[in-house]
């Protein structure tokens, strides 16, 4: 069995055609899709990059493995202790990587991201590490050369491989080749953010809201800020060109295949880390929430043995993949997993979901929300400099963009999520080797790691004050040193 698993980073599946965008961002993978299956409700477990990786490799949800921030205690995986072995493939821990090792599978990785985020526990199981050497500024040329060169030295040499690869080009900064072009110049933006939208942004704060991009500029056009429709046309150009470009070296990965005779032999996933918030919650070009946007990412799934043309609407995770292939090949899954196979769904249509799902984030806000029936409730506990009520309430079907917070008109649908919410909290505690959720540790330490540095409270009223944005300042100072205000 030949299986090569691409990792887009920060690609979310509304900004592809077979998930219905109007843009031409990715023929490629639109025709893999045709041939596979397409999961439409597929979420990462923890946000963002390390934690969803942690996750997806570990089999496990970051409140059991420890890993929900980018830096500080809750950086790291969770010690298994006085219980632990002489080696990993002896416990009920055992990485699903290594599952498929131990079946016979030639196990290969070309990713920079466990170098990037000191994040060397998802290598485990892996035979081959190839770090393309740019910590995460590598374009899709950089990362499509060597996994060629691999695939044209290994990929038909040894008889069962699973190779891992990221694409980086959706992540900000967008770093398209300027030679390229952009193949978005004459089609419309999105519809769905209006200019009276980006007026109630700029009126807010946030990092990386309208008024707050991220600074650093290497695709040309990019604007500074969003003020208008126009900029935002300018500023999604370079995420749509991005994923395009990607598209273009998943092609020619798919040639690659074909040339050393193994493409109808291999198995082909397209998905990511997480999604992508674009003007959604006043977050652009970043993935900072546990929203539908951040959390939902694609899953396609093509190749021997997978049902072709089949779309999946149930609730799945990323940490659900590993059960599912690890099944696939004849193994058996860890008892220690949360993930759960959805097997039947991939190789006979079935339905093989959950009732519903709860998704985190740690390193840019402190949230955790469950996706149910239609509907999206987000509970804040740390808004991370971000201008979030406690709750918010969406209904996906009619609202994917998250325009409109419901909580006050459905207090029915906002207390049956809070209730998920508890429930699903009480049980990952109550089969958890620690007693205390890292979340709170999280808040205890400070918060959000990335709300530690250069937006620290003091350093980001400052720069409100300086930019004259006086009144988001006050209603930013108020949140959070409400005594001052008091007196």
């Amino acid at each position: 069995m030949k299986i090569l698993y691409i990792d887009v980073d920060s690609l979310r599946p509304d900004h592809l055609g077979v998930y219905g965008y109007h843009r031409n961002t990715s023929p490629n993978i639109d025709s893999l899709a045709e041939r596979g299956v397409r999961f439409t409700n597929y979420y990462a477990s923890d946000a963002p990059c390390a934690p969803s990786r942690t996750a997806l490799f570990s089999s496990r949800y970051g409140i059991h493995n420890g890993v929900v921030n980018h830096g500080g205690t809750e950086g790291d995986m969770r010690r298994i202790g006085t219980n632990r072995p002489f080696n990993h493939h002896h416990t009920p821990y055992q990485a699903w990587v290594d599952k498929l090792r131990f079946k016979g599978l030639h196990t290969a990785m070309i990713s920079p991201f466990p170098g990037r985020h000191a994040a060397w526990h998802v290598t485990e199981g892996f035979l081959e590490v190839h770090d393309t050497g740019k910590h995460a500024g590598e374009t899709a040329g950089d990362v499509a050369k060597e996994a060629v060169r691999w695939i044209k030295e290994k990929g038909s040499e040894k008889e069962n491989w699973f190779l891992y690869l990221n694409f980086w080009d959706p992540h900000t900064p967008y770093r398209t080749p300027a030679e390229y072009g952009n193949p978005f110049k004459d089609d419309p933006a999105p519809k769905w953010l209006t200019e009276e939208i980006i007026a109630k942004h700029r009126e807010s704060y946030g990092p990386m809201g309208a008024r707050d991009l991220v600074q650093v500029k290497q695709w040309p056009g990019l604007p500074d800020e969003i003020a208008s429709r126009e900029d935002f046309k300018k500023w999604i150009d370079g995420y749509d060109t991005a994923i395009r470009h990607v598209d273009d070296h998943v092609g020619k990965l798919l040639n690659a295949l074909e040339e050393q005779g193994i493409l109808n032999e291999t198995i082909i996933i397209i998905s990511a880390d997480h999604g992508e918030n674009q003007g959604e919650l006043n977050v652009y070009g970043d993935h900072q929430t546990a929203d539908h946007i951040t959390s939902r990412i694609p899953c396609i799934v093509a190749g021997p043995g997978i049902k072709q043309g089949h779309v999946d609407d149930d609730f799945h995770y990323q940490i659900d993949f590993g059960p599912t292939f690890t099944e696939l090949v004849g193994g058996k899954v860890s008892e220690r997993w949360d993930g759960v196979s959805f097997l039947p769904a991939l190789t006979n249509g079935e339905s093989a979901g959950r009732e519903y799902i709860v998704v985190s984030q740690q390193a840019w806000a402190c949230q955790r929300a469950v996706r149910f029936d239609n509907w999206m409730l987000i509970r804040t506990y740390h808004d991370g400099l971000k201008e979030f009520p406690e709750l918010m309430l969406f209904d996906i079907e009619i609202d994917p963009h998250e325009t409109t917070n419901l909580v006050d008109e459905r207090p029915d649908i906002v207390g049956k999520g809070l209730r998920l919410l508890d429930q699903w909290v009480a049980e990952q505690l109550k089969s958890s080797e620690y007693p205390s959720d890292p979340m709170w540790n999280v808040i205890h330490e400070g918060g959000p790691f990335h709300t530690r540095g250069d937006y620290a409270l003091d350093g980001y009223l400052n720069k409100l004050r300086k930019e004259n944005r006086h009144a988001a300042a006050e209603r930013l100072e108020r949140r959070y040193r409400p005594e001052k205000f008091n007196n």
